[in-house]
């Protein structure tokens, strides 16, 4: 029996090292493999794609396109398990890829991708979980620490405001100070500091015009010393422009390599004194303490049980569908023997079931729709079919159309399956539009003239316009890109033998011009501005008060719940650093089906002094319930659920003041509320001569020095309300107004006195 490698003495290899092989070390040595020093015994290791499943591409392979890669196990997209709101099932699955990946010899899927959906247009949209950094960050926290309980390491992308295709290589993401800390950054950091993943890859943009790769800021002032980061940071594949700037900003390997460039010029660079070996041998380390922490899972090998882990992907396309609509209880579907029902739409027999790109899965076996109804229906139900129309053609739609309403009108029931094309949405490029394609919505339009409304079901990676046809469907049955079992998943979810759980990761809005983003999406000249700030997803549509198709964190069941008796208990104190407020609510199944619940938990800050989003998730929990059984759910918020970005202070503040504890099943449904005050350090500037008016009749010793001076105009609101917002230094050069500067002066001393 061979004995295991020994662990690489990590010190010992660097002093060994010349300084080409060092340089060498913070490349890849191919597209998928880090460089080898064969005489010192460093192996290769090799990544892999794989958020979704593993895309572990052997030999030679087209790399950038699709084929070649191993048969692995294809789970639901990224935003579909993120409507699961479930971190448990996200440790499943991670631990499953997990166990591929050790069994494939490779030792880091890349993923997960926790960028945020700034716009619904984005193309790789698919690949993202939320439009809520919060869900986001607990979500992705659960499956990297199932992978890496495997012994294999996790690659979270892409860091940072990396939110569009278009332009993706150059386009620079301006982004206000603010916005990055409380949007953009906060998925990362709670993925950092609660799973330590062991890397980190960096996006292809440019942040405020540096690029990602190169940004010292990004990659070691704030991940590193702010956050603790200590695993190694590697490049999106080509994202580096220049290897020393990127080195010197914590940037520790290139993927894939840029053999003929790179370790030359960072060889050149140590040689001529413009790069510190130290810097050097900083990114070495790094890529060393990563073979060591591999090395074990790989020389374990292993195998994994391919059913298993398509039974977890169908469980996990289960919790993912989201109800977003049911009319007098058109699902579940319980034909009776003798009964027809009609399956409409070419996605029922040509499943589209993941998305293009880096993440596409060669799946271990495929469940078709069709087929899958077919053998859970009861016996004696006939089921016909009917394409409807072409995916990607519109080559004879029109005698599709026509044999599909020919088919439904012949039938009891209708199920129709709808959703985008592959060619619709994909990394590379974003789309332009939100609709279904044309020929599936004529479609329904035909149905709906002969007084037909189908249970619609759809299969797409990215959010839809429902507003303009939800109206001709019974039912909407949200699948997203379920995964290789997407086809038994949504049978057993269409008749009942399981029941939806699902909640909405992000809004679906009534336009796309209602989108925050909209004005500023996807930018030009090679710069993209944020100016929806804060205000993405249903931050931006609460602050305007716009309706919506169906809020964040919206979902049906198939039995009813209800939360009350909420109660909130406050311990502890920001001023101490420990404060904890619990907020605990009673959920009871009072239908007849075993479901979940999704308890949501959003705070206000009802007396901020700066703009803040009318309400912010800061807690979840899925409740499972069998009928007529109701649990209490405790959740515990601390300081920073309170706390916005301060960029007076560059660090988060919670003002003292009333905020709401709102709990629910939805953005928009809040059930139970209930306000608490908090104490907390003064969090405004210190005062000085060139402070407003305003601010210093708002701070109590300001107050009290101007309560001194014998000025009546002082008196009047309405006057100090008009001159209220003019710095004091400036009020003293109205002569005989309020005061001169010589008091002012006097003023200013007695305040620092």
């Amino acid at each position: 029996m061979p004995q295991p490698a020994p662990t690489l003495d990590v010190e010992a290899v660097l002093a060994q090292l010349t300084l080409e092989e060092k340089a060498a070390l913070t490349l890849g040595s191919d597209f998928w493999h880090t460089a080898p020093v064969e005489r010192l015994g460093v192996p290769a290791i090799m990544v892999a794609d794989g958020p979704h499943g593993l895309r572990a591409q052997m030999n030679e392979a087209d790399h950038v396109g699709l084929s070649g890669s191993v048969p692995a196990t294809c789970f639901p997209t990224a935003s579909a398990l993120g409507s699961s709101w479930n971190p448990g099932l996200f440790r499943r699955v991670g631990d499953a890829l997990g166990a591929e990946a050790a069994a494939c010899g490779v030792s880091v899927v890349l993923g997960p991708g926790i960028n945020m959906k700034r716009s619904p247009l984005c193309g790789r949209n698919f690949e993202y979980l939320s439009e809520d950094p919060y869900l986001a960050g607990e979500l992705a926290t659960a499956m990297v620490q199932g992978t890496q309980s495997r012994g294999i390491g996790t690659s979270l992308k892409h860091y940072a405001a990396n939110n569009q295709e278009d332009d993706r290589l150059r386009v620079s993401a301006e982004v206000d100070e603010r916005t990055l800390r409380e949007i953009y950054l906060p998925a990362f950091e709670r993925v950092v500091k609660q799973a330590t993943p062991w890397t980190l890859m960096c996006a292809y943009n440019k942040v405020n015009g540096t690029y990602a790769s190169e940004h010292h800021w990004l990659l070691t002032e704030v991940l590193r010393d702010g956050w603790g980061f200590d695993g190694l940071v590697m490049s999106d594949w080509g994202a580096v422009h220049d290897r020393v700037a990127a080195l010197e900003a914590g940037l520790d390997l290139e993927m894939p390599p840029n053999l003929e460039q790179s370790a030359a010029r960072v060889v050149a660079a140590v040689r001529e004194g413009r790069l510190a070996e130290s810097v050097l041998d900083l990114g070495v380390r790094r890529v060393l303490d990563l073979v060591n922490r591999v090395r074990p899972a790989l020389e374990a090998g292993g195998e994994f049980d391919e059913q298993a882990h398509h039974d977890l992907a169908r469980a996990a396309a289960l919790e993912s569908a989201v109800l977003l609509k049911n009319d007098d209880a058109a699902l579940p579907l319980r034909p009776a023997a003798g009964a027809t029902v009609a399956v409409l739409g070419e996605f029922a027999r040509t499943p589209r079931y993941q998305g293009a790109g880096s993440s596409q899965v060669n799946p271990t076996r495929v469940d078709v729709i069709f087929d899958e109804l077919a053998a859970r229906l009861p016996e004696g139900v006939e089921l016909t079919y009917a394409a409807g129309f072409g995916i990607g053609t519109t080559e004879g739609d029109a005698e599709l159309q026509e044999a599909a309403v020919e088919a439904a009108s012949a039938a009891d029931h209708v199920l129709l399956y709808l959703g985008l094309p592959a060619a619709a949405e994909s990394e590379g490029f974003d789309r332009t539009h939100l609709d279904l394609p044309a020929n599936q919505l004529a479609l329904l339009s035909a149905l709906h003239r002969v007084g037909i409304r189908p249970i619609v079901v759809l299969a797409n990676g990215s959010s839809v316009r429902l507003s303009t046809w939800e109206h001709q469907a019974a039912a909407i049955l949200e699948c997203w890109l379920s995964g290789q079992a997407a086809g038994s998943a949504a049978a057993e979810l269409v008749l009942g033998l399981a029941n939806p759980s699902g909640k909405l990761a992000e809004t679906l809005p009534v336009r796309l011009e209602d989108c925050s983003s909209f004005l500023n999406f996807p930018g030009d000249s090679g710069v993209v501005r944020y100016g929806e700030g804060i205000f993405i997803g249903y931050r931006g549509y609460d602050r305007a008060r716009q309706e919506v198709s169906y809020p964040f964190g919206f979902g049906l069941s198939y039995t009813t719940f209800t939360v009350g008796d909420l109660s909130v208990r406050t311990s502890g104190s920001v001023a101490d650093d420990d404060l904890e407020v619990q907020a605990t609510v009673t959920v009871a199944n009072t239908g007849a089906v075993a479901g979940a619940e999704v308890v949501q938990v959003y705070v206000s800050d009802l007396e901020s002094s700066v703009a803040r989003p009318v309400r912010e998730l800061k807690a979840f929990a899925k409740v499972h319930l069998e009928p007529g059984e109701s649990k209490q759910v405790s959740l515990v918020l601390d300081a920073r659920a309170f706390a916005y970005w301060s960029t007076r202070h560059h660090d988060w503040v919670v003002e003292a003041g009333d905020f709401q504890v709102a709990v629910g099943t939805s953005s928009r449904h809040l059930v139970a509320r209930e306000r608490i005050h908090l104490e907390a350090p003064s969090v405004a500037p210190p005062l000085t001569a060139d402070s407003t008016l305003q601010e210093w009749v708002a701070d109590d010793r300001g107050r009290q020095l101007l309560s001194r001076l014998d000025v009546p105009i002082l008196h009047d609101p309405e006057l100090v309300r008009v001159i209220g917002t003019m710095p004091m230094r400036t009020l003293a050069s109205f002569s005989g107004l309020l005061f001169d500067h010589g008091t002012l002066d006097r003023l200013a001393a007695d305040l620092e006195g």
